[in-house]
């Protein structure tokens, strides 16, 4: 299928969501327990793409983006109900992140933070910056990552969401002489949760793969592995304090790129092997239900990069294919 695919949300082995861009408008697809099938979505431009997806039930999936130019973009948000995918009236801006725990309660991020109480979305106040990703395990429990700073000068950026406002908190730097970047992040309780990114000395493609934990008190860097030269990380999910995947590129500068995915084990972050069907390869998002089933998402395309094409990964319990 063309086009490319950014995020992707799983309710249960039969019922999946994954999102994305066609170069020609919004793209969704759908997994029914036997195969991806493209759903009819709202594009009200060519430049239209959606970022994220969140599921509640069969009957309550987000997926947000933007639409308009690239220098004015306006936020895009659209609803499953269970019959059709509708667009939602909300604030301006652009959105890269979508996370939900009930039908009254999800959060979208990207230029601001908005909230939807069940009724409408409603911008909320939180402090500077830019977001890329959003998780929350209850309405008192959210997080959101991105970065701050000046472009020659950034620094990781993670808000919580105590349950009345939007907090700054503490987060480890990518070290001397290094961009950080914060791109992706699951939470599983109040005591666990996983952000991923990478750090780089120049900003011009991957670097060294950033993977940071919550361990209930304070974030902490975890080392992981930067294959092929130099790693992005994505996305992540989690199923619990000793599961969760981490998937991205690799390559280095301007090379040719592949996929790359890291299992979390309990105790160290791994490489699984990962397919990559063309010559440039990428994952953009990975949603799990269980140790046994998982999906990831992304693109892949000739050398040229031209002629996008999506890519859907699953995990079978002991392989990717």
């Amino acid at each position: 299928m063309s086009g490319s695919l950014s995020g992707v949300a799983a309710v249960s082995g039969r019922d999946a969501w994954a999102v994305g861009s066609t170069g020609a408008g919004t793209l969704i697809v759908h997994w029914n327990g036997r195969a991806w099938k493209r759903a009819l979505s709202p594009s009200p431009a060519r430049t239209s793409r959606l970022s994220g997806v969140a599921a509640v039930s069969a009957k309550d999936a987000w997926a947000v983006g933007s639409t308009g130019s690239l220098t004015s973009p306006k936020t895009l948000v659209l609803h499953w109900n269970g019959r059709a995918w509708k667009r939602v009236p909300s604030p301006a801006g652009s959105l890269s992140g979508v996370a939900a725990t009930s039908a009254r309660n999800a959060w979208a991020v990207g230029s601001g933070i908005l909230h939807w109480n069940g009724r409408t979305w409603k911008r909320v106040r939180s402090p500077g910056g830019s977001l890329s990703g959003v998780a929350a395990t209850s309405a008192r429990n959210a997080w959101a990552v991105g970065l701050t700073g000046s472009l020659t000068s950034p620094a990781t950026l993670i808000l919580r969401w105590n349950g009345k406002v939007w907090k700054r908190a503490p987060s480890p730097g990518a070290g001397k002489h290094f961009l950080p970047f914060l791109a992706g992040v699951a939470a599983t309780s109040a005591r666990n949760a996983w952000t991923v990114g990478h750090s780089t000395d120049c900003g011009c493609g991957p670097g060294v793969s950033m993977t940071l934990r919550w361990d209930g008190r304070t974030w902490k860097r975890v080392h992981s592995p930067s294959p092929g030269g130099g790693t992005d990380l994505s996305g992540v999910a989690a199923t619990s304090a000793r599961r969760a995947w981490a998937v991205g590129l690799s390559g280095e500068g301007i090379s040719p790129t592949k996929t790359v995915i890291l299992r979390w084990n309990g105790s160290t972050w791994m490489k699984v092997p990962s397919p990559a069907p063309r010559a440039d390869s990428g994952l953009s998002g990975v949603a799990a239900t269980s140790a046994g089933r998982a999906w990831a998402v992304g693109w892949t395309s000739n050398s040229r990069k031209t002629k996008y094409q999506t890519l859907i990964l699953g995990w079978s319990g002991s392989i990717w294919k």
